[in-house]
């Protein structure tokens, strides 16, 4: 188990929704110099007759924007731990040609990790289903997708087509999360350092995570309730009242509307968040009845270069294994 941090958290990490919600410098806006080295990038791509993900960075230059990409990267570990770019202007392309942009773009701040067992790197988040079986997972379907994090150091998202209504992204972040605990219910702090059994909808082995882990200076989380729930159900071993409890005090922190951050997406917006100290939730929504004009958009988790090193008994996040 790691050290128990009893210090706050400070610095830009530990945000609270009301307090930036307001300001300017959240939201990055393309540039039409930028976009037009991205339009590069994409015609160099579609002369050599290639489509994601059967290209490399090289086969997408746009070292023209390395000052850019610095500054994503860097804010996604050292900043607020999150980045909303708009001003893609995304009615000009193709969907293949938006996802070869958007993964092309994610080549250059790090490296596409698989979503799942069948090894898809550019994952898709629209209704296909009902979660209730199982074998559907929530961002596929229109329900209320409680906050979690993913398996990868940053996951990012391109919207492709908003919804008829809701839908609403939202984060909060687990920094703010960890200092609520610590000031107000410090008696939970050691539970939420040990291991709860975690099983990805059947994605991956049964594993075991800590909700917090604090090493080398840096607090890192993991959240994945639904996941803790089965594989300790599968395990023969239900959550207690008191982790329940722990539990319950984590969701009520992190829908607080003075804590957590809501953006509505609008189409060739992008959104990146690091999964270590950000979960992500979206509302649930309405669509269109025409299947043209669903909701849809590109999802990519990434490996990133300058991504913090984690504790021995903290699980990695390189992606799903393919089967």
């Amino acid at each position: 188990m790691s050290v128990i941090c009893k210090e706050r958290i400070e610095g830009p990490s530990a945000w609270k929704g009301k307090d930036i919600k307001d300001d300017n410098a959240l939201v990055y806006h393309w540039s039409d110099q930028a976009i037009a080295v991205l339009e590069r990038a994409l015609e160099n791509v579609k002369q050599k007759g290639l489509q994601v993900p059967n290209f490399t960075k090289e086969d997408f230059p746009i070292s023209e924007l390395a000052e850019e990409i610095t500054y994503f990267n860097e804010e996604l570990e050292n900043g607020r731990g999150f980045v909303l770019i708009r001003g893609l202007p995304i009615e000009r392309y193709t969907d293949e040609e938006a996802a070869i942009i958007y993964y092309g773009l994610g080549l250059n701040m790090g490296t596409p990790v698989s979503q799942n067992i069948k090894g898809d790197m550019l994952g898709h988040v629209k209704n296909i289903g009902a979660a209730d079986t199982r074998q559907v997972r929530v961002y596929e379907t229109n329900e209320y997708l409680p906050y979690h994090a993913d398996l990868s150091d940053v996951v990012g998202l391109l919207c492709l087509r908003k919804a008829k209504s809701g839908g609403m992204s939202s984060i909060s972040s687990a920094m703010t999360l960890y200092n609520e605990i610590l000031e107000k219910h410090p008696e939970y702090l050691g539970l939420l350092h040990r291991h709860f059994l975690l099983e990805h909808l059947n994605d991956g082995d049964v594993g075991s995570t800590p909700i917090f882990s604090h090493y080398k200076g840096k607090l890192s989380a993991m959240y994945l309730r639904q996941y803790i729930e089965i594989a300790q159900e599968n395990a023969g071993l239900p959550l207690s009242p008191v982790e329940v409890e722990a539990l319950d005090l984590i969701d009520s922190i992190l829908v607080d509307p003075d804590i957590r951050l809501d953006m509505l997406m609008e189409p060739g917006d992008i959104q990146f968040v690091n999964n270590y100290y950000i979960f992500h939730s979206r509302t649930s929504f309405e669509d269109y009845d025409e299947p043209e004009r669903r909701r849809h958009l590109y999802r990519l988790w990434l490996k990133m270069p300058n991504a913090r090193e984690l504790a021995p008994d903290f699980p990695g996040r390189n992606g799903i294994s393919k089967r």
